[in-house]
């Protein structure tokens, strides 16, 4: 690794850092200042070495600027890191420890032997590779850049001589909104989760703001919030004490409010769990607190269980796959075959579970329609896997996806039903295939009730016994 500029005075300041293997290893490039400037001019230009061999969980980073606030503070970084066997290059911002923003959060930029990032003497600020590869610019040459500088709100920009904004990050959200930034009706955040082909957004409607799973073709919300009297959203604002909804009068009309004094420093939508959380800074704890999420129960998160999973009472996964598998030819639930088109009433029938739900809200639904006629209309449509018929509305939704299903009380008027191979409940006998269901789900909740209570009366048993001892000592020493 090391800097390279064309002058003396663009040379970089701080302190890169490498993490290999869980190990930390600071490299101090200290020419003049010590410490981080908070911007960088035309003519910079900063090589990162890429390792020949590949390591998992390798991460290489320069902080190349950084604001002049308390900490945590923002800091701007070049990164190389090790993603699916190669390694990625990419510009990206940082409030202390949390990532919260990345060049290459949409489009990951490959590269071998080196990452260069520069600032060229007309203005363009560009990632590249070996033999001047470019895999990521901001297309600002000839628009009178001067320099790269990072604010205090965390937002990277590129000015010109009258300090007039010629490309900035906020105007490129990835899965993180800062204090200060707002964003429009028809844009969204998207989190991708690790090794899934499912990704999340959360989005800006102009009727609400929602959180979306998306499946391939298929998206479905599973948390909305709608301001009152069905007034349009301009944009939102993420404030000092809450999320702010405007119209397009520039006048809030609701908001979503955090609970601690201290003042927001970020909104995110996680990565792991799709959830939407509103973040402080805790001085006492020095780390980040969630002062807001959007979900509160694990089970109404739509990935708490893999795909054909069921969330349970006690927040554990029982699995819809293993009771449809009829052969080792099947794949499970809502799947034939391995290249077999799953519809049809020859091939097809649905497998119907009392007691649970999907928490995937937005899906294909017809209305006045009866559960044999929801249970044939998923049948007959190759792309449908499952649908939840309520009784109480007789309504129909149709699902692409064995996702987001949880355990309910049963009475609700709920049947959720499954696309399975034709034979599958005759083989299985229809009414006990049901019941193992039924009995699959409770008995996940049963086992952990069983431990707890197990542990209790062990750790009674001991104490008696031990009290027995005590006793017993006491009456010989006597």
């Amino acid at each position: 690794m090391h800097g390279e500029s064309t002058s003396r005075k663009n040379h970089p300041s701080l302190c890169s850092d490498f993490f290999l293997f869980g190990f930390l290893i600071v490299f101090l490039l200290s020419f003049h200042h010590g410490c981080c400037k908070s911007d960088i001019h035309n003519g910079y230009r900063l090589t990162l070495a890429v390792p020949v061999e590949y390591s998992v969980g390798f991460i290489g980073r320069a902080f190349l600027m950084e604001t002049n606030q308390m900490a945590p503070n923002f800091k701007a970084a070049l990164s190389v890191e090790a993603v699916n066997g190669r390694y990625s290059c990419s510009l990206e911002v940082f409030l202390g420890d949390v990532k919260v923003w990345n060049s290459g959060h949409y489009s990951q930029f490959y590269v071998s032997e080196k990452c260069v990032l520069q600032l060229t003497e007309r203005g363009d600020l560009l990632l590249k590779g070996p033999k001047n590869r470019v895999g990521w610019r901001t297309g600002t040459s000839r628009q009178g850049v001067e320099r790269l500088q990072i604010l205090k709100t965390g937002n990277l920009v590129l000015l010109d001589a009258l300090n007039l904004v010629k490309w900035q990050s906020f105007n490129f959200p990835t899965d993180v909104i800062l204090w200060g930034q707002s964003l429009n009706v028809a844009t969204r955040l998207t989190s991708f989760p690790t090794n899934s082909t499912e990704f999340y957004t959360f989005e800006i409607q102009h009727d609400k703001i929602a959180l979306y799973l998306h499946s391939g073709k298929w998206n479905y919300s599973y948390w909305e919030f709608k301001p009152s009297k069905n007034r349009n959203i301009t944009y939102i604002f993420l404030g000092t004490k809450g999320l702010e909804i405007y119209n397009d009068k520039a006048k809030k009309i609701a908001q979503i409010f955090s609970s601690p004094i201290d003042p927001l420093r970020f909104l995110t939508l996680g990565n792991k769990t799709g959830n939407l959380g509103l973040y402080y800074y805790s001085d006492d704890e020095h780390n980040f607190k969630a002062a807001f999420q959007a979900i509160n129960n694990t089970c109404d998160l739509p990935l708490a269980c893999k795909p054909c999973g069921i969330c349970t009472f006690s927040n554990s996964c029982s699995s819809i796959h293993l009771l449809t598998q009829k052969d080792k030819g099947n794949s499970g639930c809502g799947e034939g075959a391995p290249g077999e088109v799953l519809c049809g009433r020859e091939k097809v029938e649905m497998l119907e579970l009392h007691g649970v739900t999907s928490v995937l809200k937005i899906a294909p639904k017809r209305v006045n329609v009866s559960k044999d006629l929801c249970a044939n209309l998923c049948i007959d449509d190759c792309e449908c896997v499952a649908a939840l018929y309520s009784s109480d509305v007789r309504e129909c939704k149709i699902y692409g996806v064995v996702i987001g299903v949880k355990q309910i009380e049963r009475g609700y008027g709920l049947s959720y039903m499954v696309k399975v191979p034709k034979g599958t409940q005759t083989s299985h006998g229809k009414s006990n295939l049901k019941k193992w269901v039924i009995i699959l789900v409770g008995v996940v909740d049963g086992l952990i009730i069983l431990l707890v209570f197990g542990g209790l009366t062990y750790y009674l048993v001991q104490k008696r016994r031990k009290k027995l001892l005590a006793t017993e000592t006491d009456n010989n020493t006597t």
